[in-house]
């Protein structure tokens, strides 16, 4: 007998079989649901495993050994307030490592090497050469003052607006923060070709490292994200990378790069470039990524002697924000605001708003929000900013929602378009459709705060990929 660890719905679980499906294996689950019984073909890795990889019918979920789930129950008691996560990679009851048995081997090699190079002070000294030479840290605190202006009400108060200039490093957008340290680290297990979802500014980073490192790239891109971003899909091809379409947009790419992992584990790394997967995926990119909040920290005490009360950014699967926000967790006094895609509204359907309106579940090997229906099928995330296309939050984003630590709001894609072009009037900066979505929150925001407040905003990436997008929005 088995049961989800995925949909927290209700579920009866009436009868597994096991079968041969090709080389793989298959789970035969009949279940009732909402009255209903159902059968349900889960598609496995491994015959001898009991984690799911794929599945046709009406789930898409990781199932696992009732006695698993019960020692995961007893486990949250203990890290509930742990804001850092423990050493499974859970923040309360988010994250871990849903996998195949098959896997394991590989994430606990990684792990190890991720600790090793965490104490390494040759690795650490080689990524601040590359991030100070190569990506071209540390990226600027700047004060937008025209924007600062437009929000000041008639009295002439309103709040102080700064920048965080991620749109500045190389490659366009804070990606690379974290792609050249990973990069690094293959290069130290000997792996010959690194594997990733190139769906925007990600699948650019990854590719220039790689060329950078000597590393084969091969990067997986939805068709729908080449359409949208056919320059990125051109730079990625100029820096040497495979480029290997897959029908879909950038959660399917993910999914086809995973696979391709799976496959060739002994010469392959794969790159994630996002705060979600099994763990150490999501603790890696954080840590990677957390560069951003600690020279926010340093340059905020230089400019004005204290810590920015408020930090905001645009929230997709969530690097960005955390990369912005883990530095200042503790920092109870600190308001952390993300801001998700409404798409054409939360009503319409076409969103990507998990966290305002997803469910907890597992996807792609951890338990976090998700997007998904009545029936636990994962839903398909839309937004105009092709980064924030994705059905789910990472883990630690995840605990911060359902711990009240920070606040998560909406934006549409109007608003987002109608913000990127007040950035390029006033300050001359042509923002990503994804940080314009947390600009555009700022006409709801400034108007509640006291005067003098220092508002720090992740300008995460640079919109050159955006610009066709942005002429046919006036058009």
């Amino acid at each position: 007998m088995y049961m989800t660890a995925c949909n927290m719905r209700s579920t009866e679980f009436l009868s597994t079989q096991i079968g041969p499906y090709m080389s793989s294996g298959y789970l035969s689950v009949k279940i009732r649901r909402n009255g209903n019984a159902k059968v349900v073909r889960a598609v496995a890795v491994d015959p001898s495993s009991t984690v799911v990889k794929e599945i046709s019918g009406i789930l898409r979920t990781t199932l696992t050994p009732i006695t698993r789930v019960v020692e995961t129950e007893k486990r949250k008691a203990s890290t509930d307030d742990d804001d850092d996560g423990n050493d499974q990679g859970r923040f309360g009851r988010f994250g871990g490592k849903y996998v195949p048995e098959t896997l394991m081997a590989c994430l606990s090699q990684l792990e190890s090497e991720f600790n090793s190079v965490l104490k390494d002070t040759e690795f650490e000294a080689e990524l601040a050469t590359a991030l100070r030479d190569y990506v071209g840290r540390e990226t600027p605190l700047y004060f937008a003052q025209r924007l600062t202006n437009r929000y000041k009400n008639s009295n002439g108060e309103g709040p102080h607006i700064y920048l965080k200039r991620e749109d500045l490093n190389h490659g366009g957008a804070y990606k690379m923060n974290n792609a050249i340290a990973q990069a690094m680290i293959a290069k130290r297990l000997c792996r010959k070709t690194v594997v990733a979802a190139g769906a925007g500014q990600h699948g650019v980073a990854t590719a220039a490292a790689c060329a950078k490192l000597s590393l084969e790239c091969t990067l997986f891109m939805g068709t729908k994200d080449m359409e949208k971003q056919s320059s990125n899909l051109h730079l990625m091809k100029l820096l040497g990378a495979n480029v290997i379409s897959v029908d879909g947009n950038f959660k399917d790419a993910s999914s086809e790069a995973i696979r391709n992992w799976v496959g060739n584990l002994e010469t392959s790394y794969y790159l994630s470039g996002t705060v979600v997967g099994p763990h150490p995926c999501p603790s890696m990119v954080r840590e990677f990524q957390s560069v951003i909040g600690k020279e926010t920290r340093r340059q905020a005490m230089e400019k004005w002697g204290g810590k920015p009360d408020v930090l905001l950014a645009c929230v997709g699967s969530g690097s960005n924000a955390l990369g912005l926000f883990h530095e200042f967790v503790k920092d109870k006094d600190v308001r952390l605001i993300g801001v998700e895609g409404a798409g054409f509204g939360l009503e319409s359907g076409r969103h990507s708003a998990t966290l305002a309106r997803g469910d907890v579940g597992v996807y792609h090997g951890a338990m976090s929000y998700l997007l998904q229906d009545e029936e636990g099928q994962i839903l398909e995330p839309y937004s105009i900013a092709v980064g924030l296309q994705y059905p789910g939050v990472g883990p630690e984003l995840s605990f911060l929602k359902a711990s009240g630590r920070a606040e998560f709001y909406t934006a549409t894609d109007q608003e987002a378009l109608d913000a990127c072009q007040l950035s390029c009037r006033l300050e001359g900066i042509i923002p990503s459709l994804e940080a314009s979505h947390a600009l555009a929150f700022l006409n709801k925001l400034c108007p509640t705060l006291p005067s003098g407040t220092k508002v720090v905003v992740s300008c995460s990436g640079r919109g050159d990929k955006d610009v066709a997008t942005l002429y046919n929005s006036n058009h």
